[in-house]
């Protein structure tokens, strides 16, 4: 006990307590690593758009959340992967080698982020952000500040997801009120007409190739 006190107090103690605080502070920023990629990543889009859609096939848990959450990841990293690589090219590498301070490091590689989330975050929502946080609008979109341009992106993003759910609910939508009125009709007022248009639903979307339509228009929407 006595050792270990000795190398906070000693002549190298306020190393080793920078070097605490260093591996603290590292350990802090990975427990909201998945934050991070839920909400400031395609992965928050990708993920309302599935869910959308899995309840406009009235299937229930099929696809699994696992297997919706596992595309979701795969399409994020598909997507975000040019852009994590020009983060490390910018920021991380030229830090490694010691030409950039940690600081310095940090505002390079938030460059190609801001551009990314610039491209989504809707100007409404900026505004916000920039009214929420008393902050007077900057020049230049470049020189916003991450605190408000990432909930902006999220706020942006949750109205993208949203409004594409909704169109994804419209066919299935009239085919369940086309199976409720045919199914009251008849008299068949015991049958659930859920139970009966299910079948219909999962047929369209299979012969349309809606995974492919799906999931394709989503990757190519981040690329416009």
């Amino acid at each position: 006990m006595n050792a270990a006190i000795s190398l906070t107090q000693g002549p190298g103690g306020d190393g080793q307590a920078s070097m605490q605080m260093q591996i603290l502070i590292l350990l802090t920023l990975l427990t909201m690593l998945p934050a991070a990629i839920v909400s400031v990543t395609p992965f928050l889009r990708i993920t309302v758009v599935l869910h959308f859609l899995r309840q406009a096939l009235g299937t229930q848990t099929t696809p699994s959340n696992q297997v919706l959450l596992g595309l979701a990841l795969f399409l994020t990293i598909l997507i975000m992967n040019p852009i994590a690589g020009e983060v490390y090219e910018k920021g991380w590498k030229p830090y490694e080698k010691g030409t950039l301070t940690g600081e310095q490091a940090f505002e390079a590689g938030s460059v190609p982020m801001k551009r990314f989330l610039l491209k989504f975050a809707r100007e409404k929502d900026i505004q916000v952000m920039l009214e929420a946080t008393k902050t007077p609008a900057p020049a230049r979109p470049a020189d916003l500040d991450l605190k408000v341009l990432l909930p902006a992106y999220v706020l942006s993003e949750l109205k993208a997801g949203f409004q594409i759910g909704a169109i994804l609910f419209l066919p299935f939508l009239i085919i369940d009120l086309v199976t409720a009125s045919i199914t009251l009709s008849v008299g068949m007022v015991q049958l659930p007409p859920a139970m009966l248009s299910a079948p219909f639903k999962i047929l369209l979307f299979v012969l349309v190739d809606g995974w492919n339509l799906v999931v394709g228009s989503l990757v190519r929407s981040f690329y416009i």
